[in-house]
């Protein structure tokens, strides 16, 4: 995967499709690109519950692993401040991922649901304005029918709101399915 890394990308995909791995792949190559160079992930998830608190630790381990160098910072609902405080022209930022992030802000385990509109516009104009490059990773999950239940609906149409948002900001947009990479949007 030896590709220029672009000064913004998206990763698209289902469960299991490789999005993570090639945004730790592209961190991994800005890494070995030069000594000067730096990583952070922001992780958007919680662990609210056990079996999320293992599969965190799990991810933690085989990335750490995988891609050494890769700090990581957790931040489940202060996405656009974080991309602020770690954006810098020799640090290549990966956010995974923002299908979490929205849940945290939709459906909070404090119960107060926040409003994702003022969030999304935020994160916008952090990934426009980021110093260095940006790698967002999220699900795409409106392939399927038409859910059931006002809350599943209304969670399908945001993401695919905060997608398009998203897709639209950045230069480069990769769909991934069976851990291999399509370019939607490639850069001019």
């Amino acid at each position: 995967m030896a590709e220029r890394i672009a000064r913004s990308e998206l990763i698209l995909g289902g469960q299991r499709s490789g999005k993570s791995r090639r945004a730790e792949a592209l961190a991994g190559q800005w890494l070995e690109a030069d000594t000067t160079h730096r990583a952070v992930l922001i992780a958007t998830g919680q662990a609210l519950d056990e079996e999320m608190r293992e599969r965190i630790a799990r991810h933690q381990r085989e990335r750490a692993r995988r891609v050494p160098g890769l700090r990581t910072v957790e931040e489940p609902r202060a996405l656009a401040d974080a991309v602020h405080a770690h954006a810098a022209a020799n640090t290549l930022v990966v956010i995974d991922c923002l299908t979490l992030w929205l849940t945290n802000l939709l459906m909070p385990a404090d119960g107060a649901p926040r409003d994702s509109v003022e969030p999304v516009a935020g994160l916008r104009r952090a990934i426009e304005r980021a110093a260095g490059p940006v790698v967002l990773v999220s699900n795409e999950i409106g392939l399927g029918v038409i859910p059931l239940g006002r809350e599943t609906r209304a969670f399908v149409d945001a993401l695919g709101g905060l997608n398009q948002t998203v897709a639209a900001a950045c230069e480069r947009v990769t769909w991934m399915t069976a851990g291999l990479p399509l370019s939607v949007k490639a850069p001019a």
